[in-house]
């Protein structure tokens, strides 16, 4: 069956990096769309970056935009979220999600949201505090 499954979160300093993983089981990862979507108590999950490669698209929420780069390995079946210059405002849940309907964004409707993906991991947790 499908599965995702995240990992690499922790504690970092204000201006550190860490690098989250999605491993990914039960689909050929190159034709399905990977979201990440973060959750920080008290407020909406948002969409943080994707990457729909048999659509040539990726997405990344203008607050991460030259700080986070998302990438995948089809030959390891997981797909990586670096992230870099973490600020204190992006602690969260970070949650990997996996959909069949192959791409990130469109023109009309903007970025896909959380309700659009059909798998979800359990989610990582990220502290970023001095």
């Amino acid at each position: 069956q499908v599965q995702v499954v995240e990992s690499g979160g922790g504690l970092v300093q204000p201006g550190g990096s860490l690098r989250l993983s999605c491993a990914t089981s039960g689909f050929t990862l190159y034709f399905y769309t990977i979201g990440w979507f973060r959750q920080a108590p008290g407020k909406e999950r948002e969409g943080v970056a994707c990457i729909s490669l048999s659509a040539g698209s990726t997405y990344y929420a203008d607050s991460v935009k030259g700080r986070f780069t998302i990438s995948e390995d089809n030959a390891k079946n997981t797909v990586y979220l670096q992230m870099n210059l973490l600020k204190p405002e992006d602690t969260a849940v970070y949650y990997c999600a996996a959909d069949p309907v192959a791409y990130c964004l469109t023109a009309g409707s903007g970025p896909r949201t959380a309700q659009e993906f059909e798998y979800w991991g359990q989610g990582t947790q990220v502290t970023v505090s001095s």
